[in-house]
């Protein structure tokens, strides 16, 4: 007799949370720098065109403003081409947008190209992993354009003013450059001590994955930021010293130093000097190599190949993508069908949902629609206040544009509740509407571009989520294997070789928990190997702890070759 009905099976719809997405978070430790550059990229063109008495063109200047909220968590020189990039990327999303909105008054097709267009931010956005705030403010503008009045003459001029406020924001993201020039890596870096600090305090599945994350990041942020430097190379003998921590958290190791460190490293001072580590020397040559590589065109090339891999046939962003273009037509449709004249709210609201998973989605339509609901009562608040003039109401939108990203990052939901009235303020740059009708015309759109995102996440199946997770398995295996024989060939492959391996082995296991997070939260899939996924990580960061204790005395940290050494025999098998 078969035992089928006693085995175990994945779950088709797992539970949904309802308290647990909507609970307040500590800030981010750079909440302000958004904020601000958004608040400062905003203003310049804002008070031009007030003191020109043109405020009807401030969505035009607008789109370019708010390009200033990317990036902030980069090196400036990767900083420098992510935000002109993302000016590019804007201003042709808004030309595709005023050009068809300019030749065409079908709702029907206006929303068809608002859907393709979203979908195609969404993936673009999920390949580079530009971060927050993603493809929703491109969307946000794209989708707003199309139901703008426009005539084909007018869209040079207009996307010459969005050009020009892009140009502002990119010199307010990277003229911070000029002051404190390695401020992003000494971030990374002070999280990356902070994160092998708790890992030392408490060790444990939860605190490794977190340290290896953290070092990860570090290392990538230091491999961006350009050419070495002497802060650099302090910062990375403190990445070596959290790279190690992490890696084997011994009892003796003392949390309360990396933590002190992190604190010092964060702020304006001089960067600490830690005791020379064993194996530092090894390391910094290492990334130099690395460094040096990525600059070459070899490894240009081969960046470019990773990058067309992740949009081939058996891409896990596919079903993302194709749920984005699903519910956001669906979403454009019913606004439509039901009277609204200009559904844009609706798309934005359906592509705003989607994350990496329907669970992490699930959250997101609560947090949006619950932000949303609010933020139209804020709205009906201050609308008379910023009816007293043109100055009281650019003041008021800059006002919601610093308090969007301040709160935002305490919970999506309370940063919804400044980013809605700020978005139904700025219509009022072109001409006074009825409160009622911006009011309910908002509510309705909220509601079903809620419903509808939700639905096409639920239906559209995500089955690539577990191959994910297989061919991640499959490249921590390889990882793990290339660390080791690095390690025992180390005679031949030299420090920058086994340290390079020990940073792809890092990269695989963050990812493999990555791929298994998010398959955890889809649904409709079947049941995960999770026995293998925790044989996998013990048997990677076993590797990378046993590679992490080199024994044998400091050497000085090399600027050539000759300064290397290779790192004695680790005490265990990895």
């Amino acid at each position: 007799m078969s035992d089928t009905s006693t085995r175990p099976r994945q779950p088709f719809a797992r539970s949904l949370p309802l308290a647990a997405p909507l609970r307040l978070n500590r800030p981010s430790d750079t909440w302000f720098k958004p904020a601000l550059s958004v608040v400062v990229a905003s203003a310049v063109p804002h008070l031009t065109l007030l003191a020109l008495g043109r405020l009807d063109l401030v969505m035009y200047t607008m789109a370019g403003s708010l390009c200033a909220l990317y990036g902030h968590g980069l090196p400036y020189a990767r900083r420098a081409r992510t935000v002109a990039g993302v000016v590019l990327s804007m201003t042709a999303g808004l030309a595709a947008a005023l050009v068809t909105a300019s030749l065409t008054h079908s709702t029907a097709v206006l929303v068809a190209v608002g859907a393709l267009l979203a979908a195609a931010q969404k993936v673009a956005c999920d390949v580079v992993r530009i971060g927050p705030p993603g493809h929703v403010i491109l969307t946000f503008v794209s989708s707003a354009a199309l139901f703008a009045p426009q005539r084909l003459g007018q869209v040079p001029a207009h996307l010459a003013l969005t050009l020009g406020a892009g140009a502002v924001a990119w010199l307010v993201c990277v003229g911070p450059a000029l002051i404190r020039r390695e401020g992003p890596e000494r971030r990374a870096v002070a999280r990356a001590l902070e994160a092998a600090a708790d890992r030392v305090a408490e060790p444990g599945p939860r605190t490794r994955h977190t340290a290896a994350a953290a070092v990860h990041a570090a290392w990538q942020c230091l491999l961006a930021s350009g050419r070495s430097t002497p802060v650099r190379r302090s910062l990375e003998r403190l990445v070596v010293h959290a790279e190690a921590a992490g890696a084997s958290a011994q009892p003796g190791q003392d949390a309360d130093r990396l933590r002190a460190w992190a604190a010092l490293t964060r702020a304006r001072g001089p960067v600490p000097e830690p005791p020379p580590a064993p194996g530092t020397a090894a390391e910094l040559y290492g990334i130099d190599a690395e460094r040096a590589e990525l600059r070459a065109s070899g490894g240009r090339r081969a960046a470019r190949r990773t990058l067309l891999r992740s949009l081939g046939p058996g891409s896990h962003l596919l079903p993302v993508a194709a749920r984005t273009l699903i519910g956001c037509a669906l979403a454009g449709y019913l606004c439509a069908a039901l009277g609204v004249g200009r559904p844009y709210w609706a798309i934005v609201t359906a592509a705003s949902l989607y994350q990496a998973n329907t669970t992490l989605t699930w959250n997101r339509t609560l947090q949006r629609t619950l932000g949303n609901l609010l933020g139209v009562l804020v709205f009906a608040a201050v609308l008379p206040l910023s009816r007293t003039g043109p100055l009281a109401l650019v003041l008021c939108c800059l006002f919601f544009s610093f308090a969007a990203e301040a709160l935002i990052t305490r919970n999506y939901w309370l940063g919804s509740v400044a980013v809605t009235p700020m978005a139904l303020l700025v219509l009022e740059f072109g001409g006074t509407h009825p409160a009622g009708e911006l009011v309910g015309d908002r509510v309705l759109d909220t509601v079903l571009g809620a419903l509808a995102g939700f639905l096409a996440a639920a239906l559209v199946t995500n089955r690539r989520a577990t191959g994910r997770v297989e061919r991640a398995l499959e490249a921590a295996a390889r990882a793990r294997t290339d660390a080791e024989r690095a390690y025992a060939d180390r005679a031949r492959t030299g420090p920058d070789g086994l340290d390079r391996a020990r940073r792809a082995l890092t990269a695989r296991l963050v990812e493999l928990r990555e791929a298994a997070d998010i398959a955890a939260g889809e649904w409709w899939q079947r049941a995960l190997p999770e026995q293998r996924l925790l044989a996998a990580e013990r048997a990677g960061h076993r590797t990378l702890a046993a590679t992490a204790q080199r024994l044998g005395p400091p050497v000085r940290a090399p600027e050539t070759r000759r300064g290397a050494v290779a790192p004695a025999p680790a005490n265990g098998a990895a």
